[in-house]
């Protein structure tokens, strides 16, 4: 048969001997070259190159299942599909890239050149979108290691709000005051998740020198183990609310520290309850707020005293109200004119 089809082909300018039959006979030379030593070679890379894209649609495939059987949330699930599908697409371009550059230089093209433009062009794209290069490679680290999700408040860039999306290129933040900030994956450098496992809120109860530190501490452990025990607030806590004493003195103020622990961003209402109630129980039990600017005057006994000495009080007159010694506040005197 193959006779047959050679004679027929062999008439005319591609007779034997003449120009276009030597180019035919140069052809079919070549071609059963090519069948007999590199056609093999091209059917087993493309065979490889098929198991190597089933095995990373396998390895991605299974990630997600995992997660799904897991049982993650919706949106660290939608996380790990962004990252299965990129990671996919990448392998299977690569794949591709490395197929189609051996079956180019099985079929005789001289890949130098082409290698040498691609360099070149790689190098003037690497330069001018590195910052994207960055926020991609920085973006997958922060979805593979799984730094925060969607809907958790974080310090990123210096900036502090909830996170309300997330790619590979940028994280979308929005701010306490309603702002939307959008943050370059390359600029975090630094995560403070604020919402994972508990937050701890130190509230310092300030109150006056004047008070019995003792009778202040059982007010607060009071006020605490109540917030504590609240039907509204129990469920918030992850420990027992702590007093931990005199912290500080600061002129006429006595700093108590209370410390709460709670579930990862819900401090806000128990530590406002505590707060409340503390200042309805000063006020029961007749105690002074701590104030900066009061002055605990340790010498007003003897200002009634020398008034004792001018002379008694008339009868008719009702003797003066004590003062509390806590308000008295020293002579003050300007610095410029040297009156008082």
């Amino acid at each position: 048969m193959y006779g047959v089809v050679l004679s027929a082909v062999r008439t005319g300018i591609f007779a034997e001997g003449r120009f276009m039959g030597k180019v035919l006979d140069e052809w079919i030379t070549d071609t059963q070259e090519f069948v007999r030593t590199k056609l093999p070679h091209l059917v087993l890379v493309a065979f490889i190159a098929f198991v190597l894209m089933r095995i990373l649609r396998l390895i991605t495939g299974r990630m997600i299942r995992l997660a799904e059987h897991h049982g993650v949330g919706q949106v660290r699930l939608s996380q790990v599909r962004t990252l299965a599908g990129v990671v996919r697409t990448t392998g299977i371009a690569a794949i591709l890239v490395i197929v189609s550059m051996v079956f180019l230089s099985a079929v005789g093209v001289n890949l130098a050149p082409l290698l040498a433009s691609a360099g070149v062009a790689g190098v003037a794209i690497g330069l001018a979108a590195q910052t994207i290069v960055k926020d991609v490679l920085n973006g997958s680290l922060i979805l593979i290691e799984d730094q925060f999700n969607v809907g958790d408040v974080v310090t990123l860039a210096g900036l502090t709000g909830t996170v309300e999306a997330m790619t590979l290129r940028k994280t979308t933040i929005r701010g306490a005051d309603g702002t939307l900030y959008m943050v370059p994956n390359s600029q975090i450098t630094t995560v403070a998740n604020q919402s994972v496992d508990f937050s701890v809120a130190t509230i310092n109860v300030s109150v006056d020198f004047s008070a019995d530190p003792d009778k202040v501490m059982e007010i607060l452990n009071r006020i605490a183990q109540e917030v504590r025990n609240d039907p509204a607030f129990k469920h918030l806590f992850v420990a027992e609310p702590q007093v931990l004493g005199v912290d500080a003195l600061k002129g006429s103020q006595l700093i108590f520290p209370v410390v709460f622990k709670t579930k990862a961003t819900l401090q806000y209402g128990p530590t406002r309850e505590f707060q409340r109630r503390v200042r309805i129980a000063l006020e029961e039990h007749h105690m002074l707020p701590g104030d900066p600017m009061r002055v605990f005057n340790a010498f007003g006994a003897g200002a009634a005293d020398a008034g004792t000495a001018a002379g008694p009080a008339p009868e008719h007159e009702p003797p003066p109200a004590p003062r509390d010694p806590t308000t008295i506040k020293p002579q003050e005197t300007n610095p410029f004119t040297g009156e008082g």
